[in-house]
């Protein structure tokens, strides 16, 4: 397992308690040795409305359980296209619990790490409603973003099957840029796309080209200059439709596939989300940042990660070393446990997830 970051030592505190309605006394109550990471769609929510037992799950871990204990837990999801503070907000009016901006972790959260290295250079942020990415990817610190919007809009042959938006709040303040001389350093995927022809068009004229220039074409493909980033690989995810619909990670094998047919050769590219190594980094050093008075990084403590996508969720949490529970609310609702990905525990919704752990911890 990789070495956790910055994990938090539990101190003890002291509670105010009532006896018989007269007096109150202080008891001091450790602090939990174990965490929760969930994912949202298919766990918490589906579609547009609240998973029935997702209240009361996080209800519990808020302290409302018989031993009145704060139970430190987190977003974590192949979900994104906003701010974490939009998602929070979300979160908390479908689900009617609290949530802090600071517990949320989306698929592109881990790459405002790479806002060091491009702040200055010109990254083609794709994926998501209008111009949210490209709001998040400011909020980051890449400075210099664009979008397929801003390229269309500079020349609409980019993409001849649509007329561009004239709705002008879609554009940046990059829109105006002459791109016929202006290179695309990068292009990052932060969420799933909204125009699957249009941006399929776009990344490759960006990922063919030479040096980065839109229009221009390379004649040796055996060196990739411009690189691809990915924020998460789901094939299909859940929504309140009844069967799964496809996801960032079907763009992903429609853009690998074309790049292989005009070029002869394989796209390399970086994919962040789960289940990779490096969101669940991403997402201990939040579970961490949440106690922020303790001193040093706890080794042992338990962390359970409940999922509903056994190739995301439960591969991700295994591989991490972290304890994986599955649920039946989302994409996977088979009998029994997963067979490509089994997790350490299956439940058939979150609260039962929730609830069993919680009486399992308490034991010890």
């Amino acid at each position: 397992m990789t070495s956790i970051l910055n994990r938090a030592t539990f101190a003890v505190y002291a509670r105010k308690t009532a006896f018989s309605g007269i007096s109150r006394s202080i008891s001091t109550i450790q602090k939990p040795n174990y965490a929760f990471a969930f994912d949202i769609d298919g766990v918490l929510i589906k579609g547009k409305h609240r998973i029935p037992e997702a209240t009361r799950a996080l209800k519990l871990l808020n302290g409302d359980n018989v031993h009145n204990r704060n139970i430190p837990f987190v977003l974590l999801t192949n979900g994104g296209g906003v701010t974490e503070e939009e998602k929070a907000r979300q979160i908390s009016e479908l689900v009617g619990v609290k949530i802090d901006p600071k517990q949320v972790v989306l698929s592109h959260s881990p790459m405002q790490n790479l806002a060091t290295k491009y702040s200055d250079k010109r990254v083609l942020i794709v994926g998501g409603k209008g111009r949210n990415c490209y709001d998040v990817a400011k909020k980051y610190g890449f400075k210099e973003a664009v979008t397929p919007h801003d390229i269309m809009h500079w020349n609409s042959s980019s993409w001849p099957h649509s007329t561009p938006t004239s709705d002008l709040s879609m554009l940046t303040s990059t829109a105006a840029l002459e791109f016929s001389n202006l290179p695309i350093h990068a292009v990052m995927v932060f969420h799933d796309t909204y125009d699957w022809g249009r941006d399929l068009q776009i990344m490759l004229d960006a990922l063919c080209s030479q040096d980065g220039i839109i229009g221009t074409r390379k004649s040796d493909y055996t060196i990739q200059d411009v690189p691809l980033y990915w924020s998460n690989n789901d094939l299909i995810w859940s929504t309140d439709f009844p069967a799964p619909r496809l996801g960032q990670g079907a763009f992903k094998v429609a853009l690998d596939s074309l790049y292989k047919t005009l070029t002869g050769h394989d796209l390399k590219s970086t994919s962040f989300g789960k289940p990779h190594g490096a969101t669940y980094q991403f997402a201990e050093q939040v579970l961490a940042s949440l106690e922020p008075e303790s001193q040093q990084p706890n080794h042992s403590r338990r962390v359970y990660a409940v999922g509903d996508n056994p190739a995301a969720d439960i591969q991700g949490a295994n591989g991490y070393g972290w304890t994986s529970v599955l649920v039946r609310t989302g994409v996977f609702t088979g009998k029994g446990n997963s067979n490509d990905f089994p997790a350490d525990i299956v439940c058939e919704n979150v609260e039962e997830a929730v609830e069993s752990i919680i009486a399992r911890e308490e034991k010890h």
